[in-house]
């Protein structure tokens, strides 16, 4: 099935929670914390202002995001879980190319 989101709207797969502890101790599905971050599957043509404007999004679909933590409505579409909410709801952009420069220069500096 194909989705579109309507408005200012995203649809968003979240993030794999980490299965292990860094004691190495296995967390159960039930007493993991979900992930405040995902992936943007869709993204609807945005919202309109007062004079009738397409206010065009600032995500897209592949971005890796950041939300808030009670943020979104849960779905499920052809059996996957996602995540739909408001662009508003988006805090930020994950630059993860930039992230690992960062985790490449810090362990240069550790050897």
């Amino acid at each position: 099935m194909k989705f579109r989101p309507l408005h200012d709207r995203v649809v968003i797969r979240r993030a794999e929670g980490a299965t292990k502890s860094k004691g190495g101790i296995i967390i159960p599905d039930n007493a993991k914390e979900k992930p405040q971050e995902g992936e943007v599957i869709a993204v609807g043509p945005g919202a309109r202002d007062e004079s009738g404007a397409l206010i065009v999004p600032d995500v897209k679909a592949g971005d890796f995001i950041l939300f808030g933590k009670w943020s979104g409505t849960e779905i499920k579409i052809d059996g996957e879980d996602l995540l739909i909410m408001k662009e508003a709801d988006i805090m930020g952009v994950i630059d993860k190319s930039g992230m690992d420069v960062e985790k490449t220069a810090a362990s240069k500096k550790a050897a």
